[in-house]
């Protein structure tokens, strides 16, 4: 029987972007599932506070070379790669010059959230699905952590359901305190619409919150995993409301066999239409 495949995409993996809850699951979980017997795949963004001559970063030619339009615009898609040798894993990284070369993540020195970040998701959820199309691994379970790849459930489900590496894909979203209190720019939802997609399915993107854009996340995702223990209320009573799979919080010394129950459970149900 084949390997099931687990594309991890994160918005923060440790040991290049400094350790948090979110960054260190970044990290261990996708050992700990291949360890398990699972085929892996793993992305983030290359934020520009990541050093790549110490984490030794390097292009991937054959992969790079696309552009991305976002609001009219061109926006080349770089890829570049490092390896955890340890682990016996790579990580991806999607990069442009536009939107991930300023020396922060999300807030600019003086905290000011980006007026960007909007698009950054977008190129990011188009740039890493783009990727898994030129590398042609289809994967069986996407597992999404952090709001940075709140749009992929949404593509996976709707833009990029009639691709055959992704018809059949099932979507964990992981719920974590990674709230923000600023609104994305308003236009959000037309910018992010791609084939497939209608109007009725951009809902919450006409108030672009934290808590809407992770509404429409729950929406399109097969299952949800708590992975903080303190996340947004408004958020946790709408994804109970859902119905949906939902793996509660496990702490951080004794999550990784719980994970790995619940992907195998998540792809054996029917998948989510969100129709």
């Amino acid at each position: 029987m084949e390997k099931p495949k687990v594309l991890f995409v994160a918005q923060e993996i440790t040991p290049y972007l400094k350790e948090t809850p979110m960054s260190l699951i970044g990290r261990h979980l996708p050992q700990g599932i291949q360890e398990r017997g699972k085929e892996i795949r793993t992305f983030m963004p290359r934020f520009g506070n990541i050093n790549e001559r110490r984490n030794q970063l390097h292009e991937v030619i054959r992969l790079s070379g696309m552009n991305l339009v976002i609001n009219d615009a061109d926006h080349p898609l770089i890829i570049k790669v490092a390896s955890i040798q340890q682990a016996r894993m790579q990580i991806y990284f999607i990069d442009n010059e536009d939107y991930f070369h300023r020396k922060f993540t999300f807030r600019d020195k003086n905290n000011r959230f980006f007026t960007d970040n909007d698009e950054r998701t977008i190129f990011f959820a188009r740039g890493v699905l783009e990727t898994v199309k030129k590398l042609s691994w289809g994967p069986d379970l996407v597992h999404c952590h952090g709001w940075i790849t709140s749009l992929l459930p949404l593509y996976i489900k709707k833009a990029f359901k009639d691709n055959p590496l992704f018809s059949d894909s099932k979507v964990i979203f992981s719920l974590y305190n990674d709230d923000f209190p600023e609104a994305m720019h308003k236009e959000y939802g037309s910018k992010l619409k791609l084939n497939g997609i209608n109007a009725r399915e951009l809902k919450h993107f006409k108030v672009p919150t934290y808590v809407n854009i992770m509404k429409a996340a729950i929406d399109f995702a097969d299952g949800l995993i708590l992975g903080s223990p303190d996340v947004n209320p408004e958020l946790l009573s709408y994804a109970r409301e859902s119905e949906k799979p939902i793996l509660e919080y496990k702490p951080m010394d004794n999550y990784i066999d719980a994970y790995s129950d619940f992907y195998d459970e998540i792809l054996v149900t029917e998948p989510v239409t969100a129709d």
